[in-house]
């Protein structure tokens, strides 16, 4: 009887292990999302630099591949951006994975994605069995504080959105869109919660950890 449950018990380890080798072997991916001015670029940089992070974001992965004269990606995703069409969330996942798999670092940082349903269901559907999301940091901050700091920014920036208007319609996007994708990940328990509105030195004493 003993011996039995002995090879029971080493079969269920055995199982066990090979789960946990799998998973591991999996690309592990942190979302990082936010509002606007929440500080999601400052933070993933610092946890870059302590956690040894790859930083990925889908807009700096789109402009790159819009301004790639060879590129017939490139090339789609410039007419959709003249014809004030949103990118196919195909296109965006397919950059993020190319990005992934042909970095030999296996844990990444994305920023600012998924931004709503439609980049949920496509990244699910592409990339869902791919890899592994850890979890996804959340940085919580008062809409005044977010449109100060971006008003701030906006002297220097030179970015046209960076501006009371279209922060009002970035916010209203961001409430309407993205949040809902935080209460999808909260069932899962795998949301993680920091409040941003302090410096970024202090938030990043609470982003720490969820890393640590």
């Amino acid at each position: 009887m003993l011996a039995i449950q002995t090879h029971l018990l080493n079969r269920s380890v055995c199982r066990l292990l090979v789960s946990v080798s799998k998973k591991m072997s999996k690309p592990q991916i942190v979302f990082v999302l936010g509002g606007p001015g929440a500080g999601k670029g400052t933070q993933c940089s610092k946890i870059v630099e302590t956690f040894g992070y790859t930083h990925l974001s889908a807009g700096d992965l789109l402009r790159a591949e819009r301004k790639n004269p060879s590129s017939k990606v490139g090339t789609l995703i410039e007419r959709c951006i003249k014809e004030g069409k949103i990118v196919p969330v195909k296109i965006t996942c397919g950059l993020l994975k190319t990005a992934i798999f042909a970095n030999k670092n296996t844990k990444f940082l994305i920023d600012g994605f998924p931004r709503n349903k439609d980049n949920l269901d496509g990244w699910d559907e592409e990339m869902g069995d791919k890899v592994d999301v850890q979890f996804i940091l959340y940085l919580d901050c008062p809409e005044e504080v977010c449109t100060k700091r971006i008003l701030n920014r906006g002297l220097t920036s030179g970015r046209t959105d960076d501006n009371v208007e279209s922060l009002k319609k970035r916010f209203q996007t961001y409430v309407n869109e993205t949040l809902p994708i935080i209460k999808h990940y909260e069932k899962d328990g795998k949301v993680r919660s920091v409040v941003t509105d302090c410096t970024p030195d202090e938030v990043f004493e609470r982003v720490r950890k969820h890393f640590s």
